[in-house]
């Protein structure tokens, strides 16, 4: 049984990784890429166990050693790919070069482990790092995900689909699958990891499988306009850029009102903001500002909150009763239940079903 799930591994991660790296639906491609590299030198760490089932025997130090030091790189790759997929313009630093420093120090133990005889302290202490050096990324990572999140909101008035959830569950189930691991070598250190870890591993990788394959573009906006925005966002309100005139200001603010009144362009779930932008006749970075300084809110609030009132006149039109409310969420221009009943609750300080219920007993 371990024997298939550690070829259903194996094989699994090196399809996976094919796919992300050659990128056939050309989404994402920075991020995907060294996504991609992650999972290839994930698929390493069963390479000796592939080799023996196809009696393909190497004792050489000199082959397994640039193999071992690769897999403690999967970390920082795993960070970096992160980094793609919350800006694919992510530029190198030279305070990214921090990060370098625990595969340098595994490294530097794992040649010191082949000049001992005696390696068992080394091997514990080589298992301790990998514990720590997970730890480490994960919160770079948490912190990385956490940013992107309130980045799209700028860009997106939906934002389930691209706000890297998954890759969130991905670095608790790793996380924990380490930490797992890392004990139990701590624990039984000659002994083979038992076939349990192999199927949690493999469940991982068919749940990466899922979730990478139906991922979609996440930045739609070109590279100076998003800039752009995002500075803009950053700036306080004494140091904003001033890009529209206060008595054009009011002009647009009127526009704009008036057009998400008599078109309701917030009933298309995909709605973004260069093409409501497009509806205006102006540029992104116009509207951001706009909606921004004029509204005092970025532009996911601020099509969500004409979705949650068209949400609640919808409820309170007899002739809807017939109709659930995630029919009515869909209607109103959301596009998931769970993105529905936390943005409704934000804004309005009611779930759904609380505020239909408080409408219904009046």
């Amino acid at each position: 049984m371990n024997t298939l799930i550690v070829i259903l591994i194996f094989g699994s991660l090196l399809l996976l990784s094919f796919l992300l790296i050659t990128n056939p639906v050309k989404v994402n491609k920075k991020a995907n890429f060294w996504f991609g590299v992650v999972l290839f030198l994930w698929s390493t760490f069963w390479l000796e166990e592939i080799f023996a089932l196809i009696r393909f025997d190497i004792q050489s130090d000199l082959f397994w050693l640039p193999i071992r030091f690769s897999q403690f790189l999967t970390p920082i790759v795993f960070y970096y790919s992160i980094a793609y997929y919350a800006n694919p313009n992510f530029r190198f630093k030279k305070k990214d070069l921090m990060h370098v420093v625990f595969p340098i120090i595994l490294l530097g133990i794992l040649v010191a482990k082949h000049f001992y005889i005696d390696n068992t302290n080394i091997s514990k202490a080589l298992n301790i790092l990998v514990i720590i050096q997970a730890f480490y990324f994960i919160i770079f990572s948490y912190i990385k995900i956490q940013k992107h999140k309130k980045r799209i909101r700028l860009f997106s008035s939906n934002t389930i689909q691209i706000d890297l959830k998954w890759i969130e569950f991905i670095i608790l189930a790793i996380f924990t699958l380490v930490c797992f691991i890392g004990i139990y070598n701590l624990l039984f250190a000659e002994a083979d990891l038992n076939l349990f870890a192999n199927i949690i591993s493999l469940l991982i990788i068919y749940f990466i499988a899922y979730n990478s394959l139906k991922q979609k573009e996440i930045f739609l906006l070109d590279e100076n306009q998003r800039n752009l925005i995002i500075t803009s966002e950053e700036q306080s309100e004494t140091k904003k850029r001033k890009i529209i005139s206060d008595s054009e200001l009011e002009l647009l603010k009127t526009n704009l009102s008036e057009l998400m009144d008599a078109k309701k362009p917030y009933l298309d779930s995909e709605l973004s903001l260069t093409h409501l932008a497009e509806l205006l006749n102006l540029t992104p970075h116009q509207l951001s500002y706009l909606i921004n300084v004029g509204f005092n809110e970025n532009f996911f609030w601020f099509v969500n909150r004409y979705r949650v009132q068209r949400v609640k006149e919808l409820l309170l039109d007899t002739q809807n009763n017939n109709k659930t409310l995630l029919g009515i969420a869909f209607e109103s221009g959301f596009n998931s239940k769970t993105s529905f009943n936390t943005t409704f609750k934000k804004i309005s300080g009611q779930t759904p079903s609380e505020f239909k219920k408080s409408r219904s007993s009046l």
